[in-house]
């Protein structure tokens, strides 16, 4: 369910309690809103985006409160008075030993399910499905939780088919429910949230961004080539847009300086004043950029990638993208392919 770029702003209420915990609530928080805008920024782009998402924090009040920790919320709306949203997500909570969740949250159940009844995406993440639980909403579904919370649902809500070795459960009429497990999946709920409406490029940028998901290899496999800097020489200008066709045939740079009609030299260094780079440079740049994309969005061998983008020796394109990216074709297709998507966690 891709979202048209025309349309308005999904709206996505984040549901926070006095049992809440604060880290899942505000990173939720500052992804969502985030999305759409911080990328252009990051790279440099001369066409910003708006943001992609409306993002609150309700409660069942309108006050300030402490949650969990000790740290104050102060929420954006009440549910009394918050209206109908596209996404609510029911951050994680507090389950002190003992505590009895039947019935905890009576008002907060009722929104719930008028939310859903209304047509809303209600999701969890890590104990936040206990809420959905108590609500009524898991019954005879599968859903996940943290692996702690196992025993609970078995004795307080055995109605609900608990995965507990699943990190990201959609269940219900249209996957309406999306349950996570553990704390930090709200990273892989976020992910998978972007991808749903907005698309999987979106949610890709969103991972490389907040460098989410396996970091042992460092940034670089989550790094963007940056736009070249703006400039006024109307020739470096006309090359960068024949090169932008052109970047994947062979002697390139040499093409450049034919088609610039100046001196070699006069080329190179006017070309480097331009941009910030050597013609090898910013060719070898888009060329990565490209074949980057290939290999999140297809199933083509990685030698047929390197072919594509310019490169006929697959031993050169290998070193190469390595020594840009700091991974092989082949990892960083595997590290960015499950981006956003249920089925591969």
């Amino acid at each position: 369910m891709q979202r048209d770029k025309s349309a308005r702003p999904i709206r996505v209420d984040l549901l926070a309690v006095t049992d809440s915990t604060p880290s899942t609530l505000f990173g939720l928080y500052e992804v969502l809103s985030n999305t759409g805008v911080v990328w252009p920024t990051l790279v440099g782009s001369h066409e910003p985006e708006d943001a992609k998402f409306q993002v609150r924090i309700v409660s069942d009040g309108r006050d300030t409160f402490h949650c969990s920790g000790g740290i104050p919320i102060n929420p954006h709306a009440s549910i009394d008075s918050s209206g109908n949203a596209d996404i609510i997500i029911v951050t994680d909570i507090n389950l002190p030993v003992g505590m009895k969740p039947t019935g905890r949250w009576p008002a907060v159940s009722a929104w719930l399910r008028r939310q859903y009844d209304a047509g809303a995406i209600v999701c969890s993440v890590c104990t936040g499905s206990v809420i959905l639980a108590d609500a009524g909403l898991l019954n005879d579904l599968e859903a996940t939780t943290h692996w702690s919370a196992k025993d609970l649902f078995a004795e307080f809500f055995p109605a609900v088919k608990l995965r507990p070795d699943r990190i990201l459960v959609p269940s219900g009429d249209a996957h309406r429910l999306i349950t996570c497990g553990g704390v930090s999946s709200w990273e892989d709920l976020v992910l998978y949230l972007i991808a749903r409406f907005c698309g999987q490029n979106e949610a890709i940028r969103t991972a490389k961004i907040y460098l989410f998901g396996d970091r042992s290899e460092g940034q670089l496999p989550y790094a963007a080539a940056s736009r070249p800097k703006r400039h006024q020489d109307a020739v470096i200008s006309s090359i960068q847009e024949w090169i932008a066709d052109n970047y994947n045939g062979a002697n390139v740079v040499a093409r450049m300086v034919v088609h610039s009609r100046l001196p070699e030299r006069t080329f190179k260094r006017r070309f480097k004043v331009a941009t910030g780079y050597t013609p090898i440079d910013y060719i070898q740049n888009l060329r990565i950029e490209e074949a980057k994309q290939i290999l999140e969005t297809s199933a083509a061998a990685t030698d047929a990638v390197g072919r594509a983008v310019g490169y006929e020796d697959p031993t050169f394109f290998r070193r190469l993208f390595k020594r840009r990216t700091g991974t092989t074709p082949a990892r960083y297709r595997q590290r960015f392919k499950s981006i956003g998507r249920a089925d591969l966690n």
